[in-house]
């Protein structure tokens, strides 16, 4: 009894029957034509379905493509979009929060380069006002007048080793952050369009220096009280408290009248005022929506994607592009910022301050290159490569021998530990206060000086409570 399927088989190949092989049927008629004309018609039908199959399948191929490429696309673009996003999130958060500025530029005073720029342009400025040289030409005798010069040299090195010592000094740190907290608050009130002081014609926000050279003044006097012909009655203003009079007070102290923009740093030209207000209003408003359409490309690029483990890899690998790229060019923007410097201290000064500014966003920088790269790793090592097949395989052997390993060293350690501990129990003791005291010296804070107490207890009633688990101890 032959099957349908072989039947039918039989009939389109034009095969009689293997079951009426030999054995015709006289009953039944056949018409050679006929059955030619029905073969002809099934082998068209085939080759329809076979051609809109195959076509089907020309375009499923196709579109998956579109949707792999722009997958891709979008993955790259994201990436670039989220590397900038935190560029602006960090210029943002440090540059319009008086917080967070006062924190970044608080170490500045205390680095040598900047100290020492500093330092020299404070003495440049006082030198300029105060007549040095002349008064040592009105103390001196005429025969001696001519040492005014080399003597003036070295009272100006005298007060640029006084003004570094305030810089670094932590009674100046309590100063500086008044001063940019001040500052910073003036310039925030200004942008945001709240200042009731600052119009935006004639006005200039600036960094006052006249402090740091009332502290400079005051050590001078100390040590070279017959420089000012008296000693010199200026505030310490180590407190952080700065009187409103204290540029009347420094004048009446030196005998000189100050120029209106001594030892000032121009922060802010209010003659910018509107163009400056507008850029704030506008980058906060284009940041928020930069962050969100940030986001929705992710989102696109992983809901297009036909194969999401390779969006993956792509937006890994995009990621630590990104990152180098905007490094690159905030480097050379720098190199720019910085080749506008005079060589010399004031340069290395303002290189080094901005090493210290921007140290926060190259860690976030330093962090997008690991995350990148661990993503695109990750996702890697889970698809269905040879290599990553053959990586999970051998990782899944080393963690079974590894746990045969440690339940093995655990059973072991498990018998023969107590016994010798209790062996050893009063020279671990004493080692365990030995690591406590080192420890104590190098780690001063009172912080780490409790968490080394709690330790070194928890130690002592350790190493204690396993040697007493050995049988000798437990019967003594």
């Amino acid at each position: 009894m032959s099957s349908p399927v072989s039947a039918f088989s039989a009939e389109v190949s034009g095969d009689p029957s293997p079951e009426g092989a030999g054995d015709p049927s006289p009953e039944v008629s056949r018409d050679p034509s006929s059955g030619d004309d029905e073969l002809a018609r099934l082998r068209a039908e085939v080759a329809t379905l076979r051609a809109e199959l195959g076509a089907r399948t020309r375009r499923g191929d196709r579109g998956q493509a579109v949707r792999r490429t722009i997958a891709a696309v979008l993955a790259a673009v994201a990436a670039f979009a989220l590397v900038t996003s935190v560029v602006g999130l960090w210029a943002a958060r440090t540059t319009l929060t008086t917080d967070r500025w006062v924190a970044t530029v608080a170490p500045l005073p205390r680095d040598p380069a900047v100290s020492a720029a500093v330092a020299q342009y404070a003495t440049t400025e006082l030198f300029k006002v105060v007549d040095v040289e002349q008064r040592l030409r009105a103390v001196l005798p005429e025969q001696a007048a001519f040492v005014a010069g080399p003597l003036t040299g070295q009272i100006r090195d005298q007060v640029r080793k006084i003004v570094t010592d305030v810089l670094r000094s932590d009674r100046f740190q309590v100063l500086w952050v008044e001063l940019n907290q001040r500052v910073h608050q003036r310039m925030l009130a200004v942008l945001n369009g709240t200042s009731d002081v600052v119009i935006a014609r004639n006005d200039r926000i600036e960094l006052d220096l006249l402090p740091l050279i009332n502290q400079a003044l005051r050590e001078l006097s100390a040590e070279l009280p017959t420089l000012f012909g008296k000693q010199l009655t200026l505030p310490d203003l180590s407190s952080g408290a700065i009187p409103e009079n204290l540029r009347e007070r420094v004048q009446e102290e030196l005998g000189v009248t100050l120029p209106a923009n001594f030892a000032q740093f121009t922060v802010y030209d209010s003659g910018k005022l509107w163009a400056a207000q507008q850029a704030v209003a506008t980058a906060k408003r284009d940041l928020a929506l930069f962050a969100g359409a940030t986001i929705a490309l992710l989102i696109a690029a992983f809901l297009v994607s036909p194969g999401r483990r390779r969006t993956a890899v792509q937006l890994g690998m995009w990621l630590v592009v990104a990152a180098v790229a905007v490094t690159a060019i905030l480097r050379a923007v720098r190199r720019e910022i910085i080749a506008q410097v005079p060589a010399g201290t004031y340069r290395d000064g303002v290189d080094a301050a901005m090493t210290s500014i921007f140290g926060l966003l190259r860690e976030r920088g330093v962090q997008i290159i690991v995350i990148g790269t661990l993503l695109a790793l990750l996702a890697y090592l889970v698809g269905p490569g040879r290599f990553p097949v053959w990586s999970r395989d051998r990782l899944a052997r080393a963690t079974r021998v590894t746990a045969r390993g440690v339940r093995s060293g655990s059973r072991v350690l498990a018998a023969h530990a107590p016994g010798w501990i209790a062996a050893h129990l009063d020279p671990l003791r004493i080692a365990g206060v030995v690591v406590a005291v080192i420890l104590a010296l190098i780690l001063s804070s009172w912080t780490s000086l409790l968490i080394i107490l709690v330790l070194l207890i928890a130690y002592e009633a350790a190493v204690t409570l396993l040697a007493h688990r050995h049988p000798a101890l437990r019967q003594a």
